[in-house]
């Protein structure tokens, strides 16, 4: 264990206990900061291929882009929690040598099976484990929040991924299809293909809602936690970020589809076509945002 109960005669920490002689969780990280630096160290020589290796892909994968924001976001739960975090007082469970034993596990098999997502997720069971066995319950339970987190930095298995992606990419360009006829455009579909008489245009990946959905559930998972709103309240606006990234992408199809009737298929590329993701993006947060004032002022009216 690297922290006891108590304190010694003479501590330089006059308020490193708390009443019932436990030490709290910043004198605990003042007086064994050297044994803990080493724990610190033992985990970025177990990672030390595998987390640059998901920066990477961040940094190549558009999907994952918003990976690099997340343990910022992280590290500003954390600092939110500080006054209250700093003063828990630390009590060591061994429960966390069984976390701590999982999260091995985990990281064993998936390098030996290759399999990118347990192995990048069991740093963050690895890091509840060691909270929970050095620091205790009442420590896990402050930290729990950027933990948690951190799992919208992880990317997703890309069979998971195509499971999601395609009956969305098919979703969006139906209904985008049909409210192109409701316009007057002349418009045939086939599967994910939309033809029209001057050329012909696909739906990828990008248009069907999928990139957008995970940057807004995360971003919408860190809003929630910023307002003061009931539980279920906070669900709702975490579900709706499927909806609004899904109608905001078929909006895209939808005005992309109107430009390549008159400018052909420059319309769908280059730098119109990033541009739009980047608006439409941008436009799927502001109606997150409002839905979430929306049920913010029905919550102050109710007196909820």
């Amino acid at each position: 264990m690297l922290c006891f109960k108590g304190s010694r005669p003479g501590s330089p920490y006059p308020e490193s206990t708390d009443n019932e002689g436990l030490m709290t969780f910043l004198a605990t990280l003042q007086r064994y900061k050297f044994p803990l630096s080493g724990v610190i160290l033992l985990l970025a020589a177990l990672y030390w291929r595998i987390i640059p290796d998901m920066v990477q892909q961040w940094y190549q994968d558009e999907n994952y882009s918003h990976g690099f924001i997340v343990p910022v976001i992280a590290g500003y739960f954390l600092w939110q929690r500080w006054p209250d975090l700093k003063n828990t007082r630390v009590e060591p469970s061994n429960l966390g040598l069984a976390v701590i034993a999982w999260g091995l596990l985990q990281l064993l098999i998936a390098w030996f099976c290759t399999e990118y997502f347990s192995m990048r997720s069991s740093l963050i069971v690895l890091l509840a484990g060691v909270t929970l066995y050095l620091f205790g319950k009442g420590v896990l339970k402050e930290m729990a929040l950027p933990l948690g987190y951190l799992f919208f930095m992880v990317p997703i298995p890309y069979i998971i991924y195509d499971m999601v992606a395609f009956p969305l990419k098919l979703f969006v360009t139906k209904i985008s299809v049909e409210f192109l006829r409701i316009l007057g455009v002349v418009v045939i579909r086939e599967g994910n293909i939309i033809m029209f008489p001057m050329t012909t245009l696909e739906v990828a990946d990008a248009c069907s809602g999928v990139r957008s959905l995970f940057s807004l559930l995360a971003i919408a998972v860190a809003y929630i936690f910023l307002i003061k709103m009931s539980v279920l309240r906070r669900w709702i606006i975490v579900l709706s970020a499927v909806p609004i990234a899904v109608s905001a992408n078929a909006l895209r199809v939808i005005i992309t589809g109107i430009l390549a009737q008159w400018w052909g298929e420059k319309a769908a590329e280059g730098f119109f076509h990033e541009f739009a993701g980047m608006v439409i993006f941008l436009l799927a947060m502001v109606m997150l945002v409002v839905f979430g004032e929306f049920l913010r002022r029905i919550g102050r009216t109710t007196h909820d």
